[in-house]
């Protein structure tokens, strides 16, 4: 599944349906809002983009890694604290490959991915700049 949506998503199916046949290894990535003086977040996407873009991601850290199974999934809209704003989930043969496989699709995602995220505190707010200098807020 690879997806930019508004609504949150079953973890746990993920983690089963990576559990492929020849699977070592399933790593778990899960961002979430943390409380560093954060009262919500906001997250916007060029949706049709963003997923050709994590598409691309996923079949990229596929072949180079040996991945078995990939999911990405990047919400957007208005998150509260705690909630989940992107989950990764990687199955591959070894515990290597599935970590750096992971790695890979965070990293990639930071660099070229067109969604920003506006971080919301009890002062104001923020358009917090990316790597890809695709931000609406300063580089």
């Amino acid at each position: 599944m690879i997806a930019v949506q508004t609504g949150d998503v079953d973890i746990g199916a993920l983690i089963t349906a990576a559990k492929k046949q020849g699977t070592g290894a399933v790593v778990v990535f899960d961002g979430v809002v943390r409380d560093d003086e954060i009262t919500e977040m906001e997250l916007e996407a060029y949706e049709e983009v963003a997923v050709k873009e994590l598409e691309k991601i996923a079949q990229d850290a596929t072949g180079q890694f040996r991945l078995l199974h990939v999911d990405i999934i990047h919400r957007i809209g208005s998150l509260a604290v705690g909630e989940n704003i992107l989950i990764i989930v990687v199955s591959a043969g070894h515990r290597p490959a599935a970590y750096a496989g992971s790695r890979y699709i965070i990293e990639e995602i930071k660099k070229g991915v067109p969604i920003w995220k506006k971080e919301l505190t009890k002062d104001g707010g923020r358009w917090v700049p990316g790597d890809h200098g695709h931000g609406k807020g300063p580089a």
